[in-house]
């Protein structure tokens, strides 16, 4: 029997650019090539969707972060799965269909819905959520509005649109004032903890806003929570049951990061996951059932992770989903679920099969 095609992609026009390399390294190291034919498909900074070069590096290496190299051969995706290669001087050739496309995506253009609204008209199957699930889990305002809509606990917070931070900046501050002080303020549209500053005096805080619209127009100004870093993971079922939750793991920070910022979840040695996190049993049910109430809020598939602040009275705070989260093998998604009896490898293979047994189209 033929083999499965699978399409890696990977790189992506923002600044989990990255990150997303890192993820998707992890992910050829260990998928069943005896199973699966592999097409490693890069998009560059610019946009370009080019064949996997030979020479790519995936990891962070003497301190610089890996970045898609030009393999010279551009990429494009007619439709219904077929790849076309068109190599420089020569004649557009076919590369054959896929069966699925595996985006190990973040952030804008590629884990917001964009990328599988592409998929959904070119007619291919593809790992992890749909357009909106995608688009509304990587917009954090609409994503708090969804998940408090479902009555799902999240803590006070203003959004700052574009225009309003041009044409009604004094009424926006005063908002934010009334939130108390400290806030975190952060692009609507990023992950990785991009573009995320902590501000205690009105003068921080119109510097934390200008940092985050380097990233996003759009910004969330959230009232700082007292309470610790605790994450769940959580998985579509492979039949026709309820998405199951892992166990919930506690997010660590070392040295001198004042919160869980990008060098601090990417650098080596600077956080650990402490899984499973030391709550009470209760709690961590509590917190498995929230997640996957979260999960279904938004209509997600494959796998996401759900961050939570658990407080010191005990009450639990959702702080946010994310429809693609890190996907190394030290990631905290995939450490979950390996403490919960699904290791890295098998759990790339399920979100293969996963993609694989839906039908292109509305679903």
């Amino acid at each position: 029997m033929s083999k499965i095609r699978v399409a890696v992609v990977f790189g992506g026009r923002n600044s989990e650019h990255a990150v997303s390399l890192m993820g998707a390294g992890s992910v050829l190291e260990v998928i069943d090539r005896e199973r699966y034919e592999i097409i490693p498909i890069g998009i560059a900074t610019d946009g370009r969707w080019v064949l996997g070069a030979p020479d790519q590096s995936y990891a962070i290496e003497d301190g610089a972060l890996p970045a898609v190299v030009d393999s010279g051969a551009a990429l494009a995706l007619p439709s219904e799965g077929g790849l076309v290669a068109l190599d420089p001087g020569r004649i557009p050739r076919s590369l054959g269909e896929v069966d699925v496309v595996f985006p190990v995506l973040h952030g804008p253009f590629g884990e917001d819905g964009t990328i599988q609204g592409l998929l959904e008209m070119a007619g291919v199957r593809y790992v992890g959520s749909g357009v909106l699930a995608s688009a509304v889990g990587m917009d954090k305002a609409y994503m708090k509005l969804l998940l408090k809509g479902a009555g799902l606990p999240v803590g006070p917070y203003v959004v700052v649109t574009d225009r309003a931070w041009r044409t009604d900046r004094p009424r926006v501050l005063k908002e934010i004032e009334e939130l108390g002080w400290p806030v975190f303020v952060k692009p609507s549209r990023a992950g990785s903890s991009q573009g995320i500053s902590k501000a205690s005096t009105p003068e921080e805080l119109e510097d934390a806003i200008d940092l985050a619209r380097e990233h996003d127009p759009k910004v969330l100004v959230e009232a700082a929570i007292e309470g610790r870093e605790v994450e769940c993971a959580v998985l579509e079922s492979l039949g026709d049951g309820p998405a199951e939750a892992s166990v919930p793991g506690e997010v660590l920070v070392k040295g001198d990061h004042e919160f869980y910022d990008f060098e601090a979840k990417y650098y080596p040695d600077q956080m650990s996951l402490e899984v499973p996190a030391d709550v009470p049993e209760e709690t961590a049910e509590q917190l498995r059932a929230m997640a996957v109430r979260a999960f279904e809020a938004l209509g997600c598939e494959g796998l996401a992770r759900v961050d939570f602040f658990y407080q010191p009275d005990g009450r639990l705070i959702v702080n946010e989903i994310n429809t693609m989260p890190g996907f190394t093998a030290q990631s905290a998604a995939p450490q979950l679920w390996a403490a919960t009896g699904v290791p890295y490898r098998e759990l790339v293979d399920r979100m293969i099969q996963l993609a694989l047994r839906r039908s292109p189209g509305l679903r």
